[in-house]
């Protein structure tokens, strides 16, 4: 091994840990402890705040935090905070939102908030048996066994809603599920699912341990594997919609407003039926939820997992967003399995998450689903629009001229030399380098 190992990183102080990091691994540069140090924060109780949200933090890893306005979104006009490192996302979806502000904005529709977890279990019994025993002893048992975990959720007007046998033994030997749908209202539920879980292993455990029907070799059969909430959440789901007469599309790339229809009709079906670009085109919806999730303190990872396995719900990867253009109207929709929480977890912790969830309106968690939605629709509405017409780059790399001008350590006066001279021109890293360099004369 090139480095050694450490014994009790975790136990180290803050300096400490950087001193051996330096040490170990960067040679002894006191300039990577300047850069570590630049980002924490003068306030330092606020500090502690953030080193709390995970282990073994060092410091902060800050992300530009933007706003993109004039969002009508079932009649309310919102301005959404957008925590995103990819040039254009905010600009894309701003656009966007300004195109459909006099066309009645975004129009959603939650279709159902059920949220799913399991008990995986191995037991070598026959399945009518177990069927039988789950009907008429344990499922009963089990909502009994989680009522002290349930009772505040279910004064809030959630809980468990069913628990079934699910039998996967043609898929594995002796393997099933207590597959449980839940309702948790304002929160993400996923501390909630998984205690209900955890108790459902135990009761699963007690109540065949002490049934009669049940032989012993049975019995010892029984592994509970694992008490785990799902990601996937295809019946948490909620669908934001644009739509206008195609005479009132009025795109302002050169192209009528049918072929402007055509084309991106052609775009969503490509998408729909070829995974290679479904791949990229769902991408850039995330693009937009993504940024939405992160500023509101919610998970981005299970937002990502679950968006790609509905995606490809039928065996193959589709577009998540769909568009028709009957009878003279162009629609564009996405329907977006999403699970969220606008209490517990960083929402009442970090201050820019409270800042975000005040910014907008303070939304129950339906409506933070709604505006998440919309959020992923409006970012493809501008992708597509601008693949369609002009080209994806010429937006892309003018955002981008500022990163390579940033690193080039180039002066605010060169800045505003290079937007007029790229003002009729594609931005490209070989023409920037070389005018910079004529600039400088060098």
């Amino acid at each position: 091994m090139n480095h050694k190992p450490v014994e009790g990183f975790s136990k180290l102080t803050k300096q400490g840990k950087i001193e051996w990091l330096v040490t170990e691994y960067l040679e002894g540069n006191e300039e990577y402890q300047n850069i570590l140090k630049q980002y924490w924060n003068d306030n330092a109780d606020l500090q502690k705040l953030h080193e709390e949200f995970s282990e073994n933090t060092i410091s902060n890893f800050y992300m530009p935090y933007g706003i993109a306005p004039n969002f009508l979104i079932d009649g309310k006009l919102l301005a959404l905070p957008m925590a995103v490192e990819e040039s254009s996302v905010v600009a894309a979806a701003s656009k966007a939102a300004k195109f459909w502000i006099d066309k009645g904005g975004f129009k959603t529709t939650i279709i159902n908030t059920e949220k799913l977890g399991h008990t995986h279990f191995i037991f070598n019994v026959e399945s009518h048996k177990l069927q039988h025993f789950f009907n008429f002893k344990l499922k009963k048992k089990l909502f009994e066994a989680t009522e002290s975990i349930t009772a505040n959720m279910r004064n809030r007007g959630g809980g468990i809603l069913d628990i079934k046998l699910v039998d996967k033994t043609s898929e594995m030997a002796h393997y099933y599920q207590l597959k449980a749908s839940f309702d948790t209202v304002d929160s993400m539920g996923a501390n909630f699912i998984n205690s209900c879980l955890e108790q459902f292993g135990k009761t699963l455990k007690e109540e065949v341990a002490k049934d009669e029907d049940f032989t012993q070799e049975e019995k010892d059969s029984l592994q509970v594997v694992m008490n785990i909430l799902s990601n996937f959440t295809p019946d948490c789901i909620v669908r934001a919609e644009v739509s206008c007469k195609i005479e009132d599309l009025k795109d302002d790339s050169g192209i009528s407003n049918e072929e402007f229809a055509r084309k991106f009709k052609q775009a969503v079906t490509i998408a729909e039926i070829e995974p290679f670009r479904a791949t990229t085109h769902n991408k850039g919806v995330m693009n937009g939820v993504d940024a939405v999730v992160i500023a509101t303190g919610n998970d981005f990872r299970a937002t990502e997992a679950c968006a790609h396995a509905y995606a490809a719900r039928d065996g193959q990867y589709r577009s998540l967003t769909h568009c028709t253009t009957d009878n003279g109207v162009f629609r564009f929709w996405i329907d977006l399995p999403i699970s969220v929480g606008v209490v517990g977890g960083l929402t009442n912790l970090h201050p820019l998450v409270k800042f975000s969830l005040a910014l907008l309106g303070k939304p129950s968690a339906q409506e933070l689903m709604s505006i998440l939605a919309v959020s992923g629709l409006a970012q493809n509405f501008g992708a597509l629009r601008s693949l369609v017409t002009t080209g994806i780059q010429k937006g892309h790399m003018k955002m981008h001229l500022f990163n390579i001008l940033n690193q080039m350590g180039a002066t605010e006066e060169e800045k505003q030399h290079f937007v007029t001279y790229f003002k009729d021109k594609t931005v490209t890293h070989h023409e920037v380098i070389n005018e910079f360099n004529r600039l400088r004369g060098q």
